[in-house]
């Protein structure tokens, strides 16, 4: 039987955001700050498409450039997000940033996950700007029976 801290991470993780444009399917991330993270336009199993709208909040510097970490941010969900399991994890990245953004540039991240059946999965990313690839990169991430936070990593 499950005890309240297990019946409390499914719900967080069957939860969904109120700005998530009723993705009824995202199993995970449920409280992930999608404005600066990017929104799931779709959602399928093994695939995830994410579009991220460069905002002011993003900006490092007086041009209006986008710091990467938050090209980075939207690359990750989408591969989180293309896994969709309510416990998984990124363990490696391995990017390429192809381009600076800026202030109002929209970007879309497709997440195409290349196992589906193991614990460890592999997931490649490309980011565009219409038809200009601008990110492009792959992820593993391992996907847990519980919540990370929940695991007893160290032994005391």
């Amino acid at each position: 039987m499950p005890d309240d801290e297990e019946q409390q991470e499914e719900q967080e993780a069957s939860a969904v955001p109120t700005d998530s444009r009723e993705h009824l399917d995202l199993k995970t991330h449920a409280q992930i700050n999608q404005n600066l993270c990017g929104f799931i336009e779709d959602i399928q199993d093994g695939y995830a498409k994410v579009r991220l709208v460069a905002s002011e909040e993003m900006v490092v510097d007086k041009r209006g450039m986008i710091h990467a970490g938050f090209l980075f941010s939207a690359a990750s969900f989408a591969a989180i997000a293309a896994i969709n399991k309510p416990n998984v994890v990124l363990v490696v990245a391995r990017c390429n940033f192809l381009a600076a953004l800026k202030v109002e540039d929209e970007v879309i991240f497709e997440a195409k996950a290349m196992q589906n059946t193991a614990r460890k999965r592999a997931v490649t990313v490309e980011g565009t700007i219409g038809k200009i690839k601008v990110f492009d990169g792959e992820f593993s991430a391992v996907v847990t029976d519980r919540h990370t936070l929940s695991l007893n990593l160290i032994d005391e």
